[in-house]
């Protein structure tokens, strides 16, 4: 089994983002990288496909020189090799980045043979445009399905499992195919200090693809209003009990 993998580079948003002055970018002065969520349990996922099935795993970014970092952290994990396909560090719209990937999934598939499975994070931690899967599954005349929180494969065959409404829809594809993968499908595994200095040694192949006109502009990034927090008294003592039993009855509890 062959297993591809696509990641991103994106700015940690755990603590408070500022924006850039031109507000068309996170100002990083003060956040690190990594990986979106979903990416994290796509890696894991890859790992655990070819830990059971035997064969490669091999993982992707469209990103700076920078991102050999996030590389390196995936092949810590397990896979086996990384494909790197650097830019300048400018964003690059859906259809463009699609457009790489799918000329560097041609160029290792021509040497290699075809990935029975490429994933992806459901969206960008950044962008979340849930635009690259679906443009690499087109280009490349594969079965596309996203959202996924269940994947086996076997005989040909990728199962994903979506949920939906209390239970879960269930997709069959015929490989290859491209499978949008959702957090929460596995528990991704830490790496260890082994696995980080073996990656050192681990091939990375790096090209810089030309960036086409783009066709997606942006104007401006906006940061969300916090939400607002209110408290209100409605009594002490006893005399705030009717003030709680008209509240609950509201609320449709009583």
């Amino acid at each position: 089994m062959r297993v591809l993998v696509c990641i991103k580079r994106v700015p940690e948003v755990a603590g408070r983002i500022t924006l850039t002055d031109e507000a068309r970018a996170i100002d990083t002065k003060y956040v690190g990288f990594t990986v979106g969520p979903h990416e994290e349990c796509a890696v894991e996922e890859a790992v655990r496909l070819i830990e059971a099935h035997g064969g490669e795993s091999v993982v992707l970014t469209l990103g700076p020189a920078e991102a050999l970092d996030q590389l390196r952290d995936a092949m810590a994990l397990g896979v086996s090799r990384a494909i790197h396909l650097v830019t300048d560090g400018e964003e690059w719209d859906g259809e463009s980045t699609a457009a790489a990937v799918v000329d560097a999934i041609r160029a290792d598939e021509a040497e290699s043979g075809p990935f029975d499975i490429v994933l992806l994070g459901n969206e960008a931690a950044d962008s979340g445009g849930y635009q690259v899967g679906v443009r690499i599954g087109r280009a490349l005349g594969r079965s596309v399905v996203t959202g996924i929180k269940g994947l086996t494969v076997a005989d040909g065959t990728a199962r994903c499992e979506q949920e939906a409404g209390g239970g879960r829809d269930v997709y069959e594809l015929r490989t290859p195919a491209i499978v949008g993968v959702l957090e929460g499908i596995n528990l991704p595994r830490y790496p260890s200090v082994p696995g980080r200095l073996r990656a050192k040694s681990k091939p990375v192949a790096a090209s810089t693809p030309a960036r086409p006109a783009q066709r997606l502009e942006m104007i401006r990034l906006v940061v969300p209003q916090a939400a607002a927090k209110e408290a209100q008294v409605l009594g002490h003592g006893p005399d705030a009990a009717p003030a709680v039993v008209a509240l609950l009855q509201s609320v449709g509890l009583v």
